[in-house]
């Protein structure tokens, strides 16, 4: 499980404004919530949130 800080270190510095805009507007990667409110992205979610918005050449 990666922290908001990890995900957004490997989106190459997006801020958590921006993160959290998205997912405002259902776009960012699947979090899962604890019950203390923080959140956390599974590898193989934010792997493929990645792999679905990849470009074709």
């Amino acid at each position: 499980m990666l922290t908001v800080p990890q995900v957004l270190a490997e989106l190459n510095g997006v801020s958590l404004r921006t993160f959290y805009r998205w997912r405002e507007l259902g776009k960012a990667p699947v979090c899962v919530q604890y019950p203390n409110n923080k959140l956390r992205v599974r590898r193989s979610d934010l792997d493929a949130w990645l792999d679905a918005r990849r470009e074709a050449s």
